[in-house]
């Protein structure tokens, strides 16, 4: 039987423990089974039970006390990090192995882990060899992404964990709620943006012709390609959480009984219930 895994991952801020707490709230109306592993160790408080919590193994204040290491925050949260990938048995012991396992892995925000460093690539080759498919969930703040600049640097955070990774990957806007209708209604173009209207709006402030054209280089790629889309989240809403769960729930195929759909089908899925979502706000 296989095991479905989500790695929640996202800047420091946008929102992993309360998506966590959400969709774990979510599925136990829905009479699913849903699993909670903490993965960061510098982790204060969440709202929400865990299967395991990194800092049983190892905890970010115990390395930047230790005399002998002398860490900071962030050197501090890459050495517990790369003690976890020596010792990844103690998660293969914490996981245990269920029928139809799905656990969220709330992961840390630091965004070397997810560009230059082996770690978190380790980890999903790990829990692949557990029989897990594992799909990737990117979180971005809405409240930051309504600027043309901000928003592409959302776009290049989720791409290069994308990349990094190698896994299929949702990419979502939180904190939807936190919007006022104005927002709302702004922020639905950058969801499925045209990033050439992006360009537009980006190369008219820039005066550095060399920044205009990498702009654009950048912009063109994610257009041509259709690299990265954002679905919205708002967590008072019940429809907006389903759409997310449902749409990773197509990528992993989760449940036995769901019939196979090709990428295309699943796009298509997305961009009626997005459509359903917007429009529903708009009567209201």
């Amino acid at each position: 039987m296989p095991r479905y895994a989500q790695l929640v991952m996202g800047p420091a801020g946008s929102g992993k423990s309360t998506y966590c707490s959400t969709m774990v709230q979510h599925c136990e109306a829905l009479g699913r089974a849903v699993q909670v592993v903490n993965l960061d160790p510098a982790a204060e408080l969440f709202s929400y039970p865990v299967m395991a919590d990194i800092r049983e193994l190892i905890e970010v204040d115990d390395v930047m006390e230790d005399e002998s290491l002398r860490f900071g925050p962030n050197g501090g949260l890459v050495f517990c990090m790369e003690y976890f990938a020596n010792n990844f048995s103690w998660l293969e012991e914490s996981l245990g192995h269920v029928e139809d396992d799905y656990v969220l892995f709330d992961c840390p925000g630091q965004i070397e882990l997810y560009t230059h460093l082996p770690v978190m690539k380790q980890l999903v080759e790990q829990l692949q060899q557990w029989e897990f498919r594992v799909c990737g969930v990117f979180l971005v703040d809405s409240q930051f992404m309504v600027e043309s600049f901000k928003f592409i640097s959302g776009i290049l955070a989720a791409l290069s964990a994308m990349i990094s990774l190698e896994i299929p990957q949702i990419n979502v806007m939180t904190k939807m709620d936190l919007l006022s209708k104005k927002a709302k209604k702004e922020i639905e173009k950058y969801l499925d943006p045209d990033m050439y209207s992006m360009i537009e709006d980006s190369t008219n402030i820039l005066r550095s012709k060399r920044f205009k054209k990498l702009t654009k280089s950048i912009c063109g790629l994610i257009d041509d390609y259709g690299m990265v889309r954002f679905l919205p989240l708002d967590r008072s809403d019940e429809e907006s959480i389903n759409i997310v769960l449902q749409h990773i729930d197509f990528t992993i195929q989760y449940g036995e009984d769901l019939e196979f759909k090709e990428p295309k089908e699943c796009e298509e899925d997305k961009s009626a219930l997005v459509d359903e979502y917007f429009q529903d706000r708009v009567d209201e």
